[in-house]
C-alpha cells in the first residue's frame, strides 16, 4: 500500500489510529452520519464500536444514505446499540429490531434527508464516520462505491471519522460529482440540463480541522445477491419494453428515448437487461443505483451516460467493473443522493421511474415498504421521489408471492405509500395496466383483467362488482368490513385464497 497515495494532507498523518482507537471517540447518545448507500459504508470502525460496547449497552442514533453492510446495521442491531435508524435499511436484524420496537425507525425520501439534516430538523450530528478511497492535499475526502448522504454528514457533523479502504481502487478517483445546493431563501437552480453534466468537485469538501481519526482497512463490501432472470421477471421485462416502444411509435416517448430509473433488485436488473436487444445505442440513466445490467449495456455500447449516487454489483460484475474500470468510468457519474434523486432534476430530465411494489390494489395505489400493513420491509427509499416527479411512473411486482398463496394484487393495500395520483403503470407478468388517463373504476377495470394472477382475478373482480351494488356510482367504491380481509386472512392461515 502506498500510504503517501491514500494520505496526501500533511496536516493528518498525525491522526492515523486503529480502529479501536476511533471506537473509543463514540459516546453514549451520539448521532453518528456514516458514508453507504449498499456499497461505500465503513466496516472496520462500526465493527470496533460494537465490540467496545457490547457490554456497556450505550444507545447512538444511526444515519446512512440507505442500505449499509452486516459491519454497522447488524452489528450495531445484534448489541441493541441503536435507538434511532434513518431512512432505509435491509439487514434481517435491524428490521427485527425495528418491528419489536426496540429500535425507532424513520422512514424518509430519500431526498429529502440531507436537506432535513441541514435544516437541523433531525438534531445535531457528532461524528461522520465516512469510508474514502483516499484524502486530498488539502484534506477533501475522496468516496469509494458511493456517495449518499456523506457531504451532509462531513458539512454538518462536528468531527469526521475518516476509513480510507485500501481495497478499493485509487482509479475510483474522478468519478464522483459533488454539489451540495445552498438552503432556502438562497438555493439556485441545479444546472443539470443533461444526465453527463458534471457540476461539482470530484471529492467532498472537508475542513482538515474536522477530521479526527484516520482508519485503515481493507475490507471488502458485501456484494448484491442477484439470481439469474427468471420467467416472471423476463415477462415483466417484454411487457415493459413492449409498452415503451409503443409509446415511441405513438409519438408520447421522442425517438432517442428519454433517461431511465430503475430500483434494485432482480426484476429492475432484468427490465435493464432487456433493452440489450434493442437498437437504441444512445441510453441514458438517471437512477440511484447501478446494477450489473448497466455494465451489460456499456459493454454493448448502449449507454450514452449514466448517473447514480452508488454502484451495486454482483461479486461477477464487482470483478468486471475493477478489471475495466477505466472504461466504464468514462461512462459512470456518482452524485450525492440529494442530486440523484432530486425532484427538479428528474422533472426537468423527463425521467421514467421503473420501481418495485409489494402489494397494489385495484385503484392503483402502492405498498412499497410493509408486510401486511404493519411490519416494516425496508423503507421507501427514492421511489417515491422519482415516482412523483417522473415522465412516466411504473411499478412492477409479481402477481403473486409465496407459491400463489399471497395475491400482490388486492382489494385495498394495508399501507399507502404511493397513492393512485402518481402511479401510472402497473405490471405483472400477466400483463400491462397503463392508467394514464382512467377514472378510478377504469383503472379497477383495467388492473383486475390485466395483472391480477388467474387464481385471484374472479375473487378480485367479485369484490368490486359487489362494492357497485352496495353503493352505486361513486368515485371509488369500496366495501369498507372487507377491504382488509384478504390480509387479516393471510395473517390467520398464511395463505389469502378463499
Amino acid at each position: 500500500m502506498n500510504f503517501e497515495e491514500r494520505i496526501r494532507c500533511d496536516r493528518i498523518k498525525n491522526k492515523v489510529m486503529s480502529a479501536e482507537e476511533a471506537a473509543s471517540l463514540i459516546k453514549d447518545g451520539m448521532t453518528i452520519g456514516t458514508s453507504g448507500f449498499v456499497t461505500g459504508g465503513p466496516k472496520a470502525v462500526p465493527l470496533a464500536i460494537a465490540e467496545r460496547y457490547k457490554n456497556e449497552k450505550i444507545k447512538l442514533n444511526l444515519y446512512t444514505g440507505a442500505i449499509v453492510g452486516d459491519e454497522l446495521d447488524g452489528a450495531f442491531a445484534r448489541e441493541g446499540l441503536v435507538d434511532k435508524r434513518i431512512p432505509y435499511q435491509t439487514n434481517k436484524d435491524m428490521r427485527n429490531a425495528i418491528n419489536n420496537g426496540s429500535v425507532k425507525f424513520i422512514d424518509m425520501h430519500l431526498s429529502h434527508m440531507p436537506q432535513q439534516i441541514r435544516y437541523g430538523f433531525l438534531g445535531k450530528i457528532d461524528f461522520a464516520i465516512i469510508e474514502a478511497t483516499a484524502i486530498t492535499e488539502d484534506g477533501n475526502i475522496i468516496p469509494t462505491m458511493s456517495v449518499g448522504n456523506s457531504p451532509t454528514f462531513v458539512s454538518t457533523a462536528d468531527k469526521v471519522i475518516v476509513e480510507i479502504n485500501t481495497s478499493q481502487p485509487i482509479e475510483l478517483e474522478g468519478m464522483h460529482d459533488i454539489y451540495e445546493p445552498k438552503d432556502p431563501p438562497y438555493r439556485e437552480p441545479i444546472p443539470i440540463t443533461k444526465v453527463s453534466d458534471r457540476i461539482g468537485v470530484p471529492y467532498i469538501p472537508c475542513d482538515s480541522d474536522k477530521i479526527a481519526a484516520v482508519v485503515f482497512s481493507d475490507m471488502k463490501d458485501t456484494t448484491l445477491q442477484l439470481t439469474s432472470i427468471n420467467e416472471t421477471s423476463k415477462k415483466i421485462s417484454d411487457y415493459l419494453i413492449d409498452f415503451l416502444q409503443t409509446e415511441i411509435k405513438r409519438g408520447r416517448l421522442p425517438k432517442t428515448f428519454l433517461p431511465l430509473q430503475s430500483g434494485v433488485g432482480n426484476v429492475a436488473n432484468a427490465v435493464l437487461a432487456g433493452f440489450i436487444e434493442l437498437k437504441y445505442n444512445n441510453l441514458n440513466l438517471y437512477s440511484e443505483v447501478i446494477q450489473d445490467a448497466v455494465l451489460d449495456l456499456i459493454d454493448a455500447d448502449k449507454i450514452e451516460k449514466v448517473s447514480g449516487t452508488a454502484l451495486t454489483l454482483s461479486e461477477e460484475g464487482l470483478k468486471r467493473f475493477y478489471a475495466n474500470i477505466n472504461k466504464y468510468k468514462e461512462k459512470i457519474i456518482l452524485r450525492p443522493q440529494e442530486i440523484s434523486n432530486n425532484p427538479e432534476v428528474i422533472r426537468r430530465l423527463g425521467v421514467i421511474s421503473i420501481n418495485t411494489a409489494i402489494e397494489v390494489d385495484i385503484y392503483g395505489n402502492v405498498n412499497s415498504t410493509h408486510i401486511l400493513g404493519t411490519k416494516m420491509m425496508n423503507g421507501i427509499g427514492g421511489s417515491a421521489d422519482f415516482t412523483r416527479n417522473a415522465y412516466i411512473s411504473i411499478f412492477a411486482t409479481p402477481s403473486t408471492a409465496k407459491d400463489d398463496n399471497i395475491s400482490c394484487i388486492v382489494p385495498m393495500v394495508s399501507h399507502v405509500d404511493h397513492t393512485e395520483h402518481d402511479v401510472m403503470v402497473v405490471v405483472t407478468e400477466q400483463g400491462l395496466a397503463d392508467l394514464r388517463g382512467l377514472s378510478p373504476k377504469e383503472r379497477a377495470m383495467m388492473i383486475i383483467k390485466n395483472c391480477a394472477h388467474p387464481d385471484y382475478k374472479d375473487a378480485l373482480m367479485n369484490y368490486y362488482e359487489r362494492s357497485i351494488k352496495k353503493h352505486g356510482a361513486v368515485q371509488t367504491p369500496n366495501l369498507l368490513d372487507e377491504a382488509f380481509l384478504w390480509h387479516t386472512r393471510c395473517l390467520n392461515t398464511g395463505n389469502m385464497k378463499i
